[in-house]
């Protein structure tokens, strides 16, 4: 008895072809680092408040520290980064970041800082260090688009 194959039609090869995007720890894991707003303020919303309570009159405050500066922050960091790094590259960067007004200026910096270490040491440390300064941008989780159906044809 011979078996004759039957040409699929359109709607069966779409139907065989819709496929459930796999989950994997890695897919899990990938986020979206973004650009912080134009001109933030590098406060945080304590700070914030407690600068709002500060200027009220009659208001004291018994912290004497200054708030954090997470433009400063962000700022040592990714110097910190290029500090084991000589040659002209790293310095002339390391001048850009020292100049940044915002973090969104560090931001568009990140993958000149990507750059220079995989040129000077290796793409797994640039990789490395960036994943450290990603932590002072706000990030979301990656979007996924709709998997296109494959026609085969």
């Amino acid at each position: 008895m011979t078996v004759h194959k039957r040409p699929m039609t359109d709607w069966m090869l779409r139907l065989v072809n819709r496929r459930v995007p796999p989950s994997s720890s890695l897919m899990n894991s990938r986020i979206e680092v973004c650009p912080p707003e134009l001109w933030p303020s590098s406060l945080g919303w304590r700070a914030k408040v407690r600068r709002w309570l500060d200027s009220r009159p009659g208001w004291t405050h018994s912290s004497t520290l200054p708030p954090v500066d997470q433009l400063t922050l962000a700022r040592d960091e990714f110097i910190a980064c290029l500090a084991d790094l000589s040659g002209p590259d790293p310095w002339d960067l390391g001048d850009r970041i020292a100049r940044a007004r915002s973090l969104r200026e560090l931001w568009h910096l990140r993958s000149r800082v990507y750059g220079v270490v995989a040129v000077a040491l290796n793409q797994a440390e640039a990789e490395r260090r960036i994943e450290r300064l990603n932590r002072h941008f706000p990030v979301r989780a990656q979007r996924t688009a709709p998997n296109p159906m494959v026609v085969n044809g």
